[in-house]
């Protein structure tokens, strides 16, 4: 098997919100949209593709996206921390680093939809 490409699909009350969310703060692009119903978005690097799904009362699929957080591994988070922070963007966890060595900070979606961003650092001494 080859994976040639990755995609998260989040059912969410409301698809355009996600999407304006994804497309203002973290530089993802509309590629498909079928109305409100059905939204992809993608980057030109190697994130995965973000599909989002207006939730409806007939999705065989539940409720979801309950407790659901998607992680980007980045470059530069502090200037991407920065950046968002001057936008405004709903920054819900601050940017602090993890007893073993990674920075780490989160943002909140319209929909409860966790987004986390991370630098990958080794701690000193490693």
């Amino acid at each position: 098997m080859n994976i040639t490409a990755s995609a998260i699909a989040l059912r969410v009350d409301d698809a355009a919100a996600s999407a304006e969310f994804f497309t203002s703060h973290l530089g993802f692009r509309e590629v498909v949209s079928v109305g409100e119903e059905y939204i992809c978005l993608s980057r030109d690097d190697s994130a995965a593709d973000i599909v989002l799904l207006n939730r409806s009362a007939e999705s065989p699929h539940g409720r979801g996206p309950t407790n659901v957080t998607v992680t980007f591994t980045v470059t530069a988070i502090a200037a991407e921390y920065a950046r968002l922070r001057q936008e405004d963007a709903p920054i819900s966890t601050p940017l602090r680093q993890k007893p073993w060595g990674e920075w780490v900070f989160q943002l909140t979606d319209p929909n409860g939809v966790v987004i986390e961003l991370v630098e990958w650092v080794a701690p000193a001494g490693a």
